[in-house]
């Protein structure tokens, strides 16, 4: 893999997983939050699939095919503005481009994280006609796809709330941020919508 970081179906989850353990940060956290993402899809089609008679099943496995590759799609991407962050951190103190350069680049980078957010936002409506829809049998994988949207979507905010607070401290205006302010609240707002259906699927197990 080269130090961008792609990742693709064709890439082996060993050799990418590998390369998040280096200590590059390229991928990163953005990154490994958009792969749980692309797994939540993977699993959420699982389920779709197993209902093939069912044309709203049917219909949702073939939007999941393409909601997983937005995902892998979209932690590549975020890859390539980790590393564009980790350069301009990497400058000098003493360099009069370095405060310019880690603003953009945290900019950047925070606008990734709001396409993660998309891409798991995305899965929300597929989870939860699938609950309505899918065998009873298939409750188990359908609460580890919505644990494994959740993680992925905590991952977006928390990635996009860290991006905005650096290019604050780099002198970003405040007229540049509020457009990606408004993404936190949504994105806080969707994360618990799937951390309640999340729970109401686990909780099935204890009655």
């Amino acid at each position: 893999m080269s130090e961008s970081a792609p990742i693709s179906e064709s890439t082996p989850l060993a050799d990418w997983l590998a390369e998040l353990a280096r200590p590059t940060g390229a991928p990163g956290g953005g990154a490994a939050s958009s792969v749980m993402l692309a797994t939540s899809a993977a699993l959420l089609r699982m389920v779709a699939e197993y209902t093939p008679d069912d044309p709203q099943a049917s219909g949702c496995a073939a939007r999941l095919v393409s909601r997983r590759t937005e995902a892998l799609d979209v932690a590549k991407t975020d890859g390539l503005r980790s590393a564009d962050l980790g350069a301009a951190l990497s400058l000098s103190a003493d360099d009069p481009e370095r405060d310019g350069r880690v603003r953009e680049a945290a900019i950047a980078a925070a606008r990734s994280s709001v396409s993660i957010g998309e891409a798991g936002r995305s899965l929300i409506p597929e989870l939860e006609l699938l609950i309505q829809i899918s065998n009873p049998q298939l409750v188990a994988d359908l609460a580890v796809a919505a644990t494994a949207l959740l993680a992925g979507m905590a991952g977006a905010s928390i990635n996009l709330r860290a991006n905005l607070q650096m290019a604050r401290k780099h002198g970003a205006a405040r007229s540049e941020l509020t457009g990606l302010q408004v993404e936190v609240r949504r994105l806080d707002v969707d994360q618990a919508a799937v951390a309640d259906i999340a729970e109401q699927v686990s909780a099935t197990f204890d009655r």
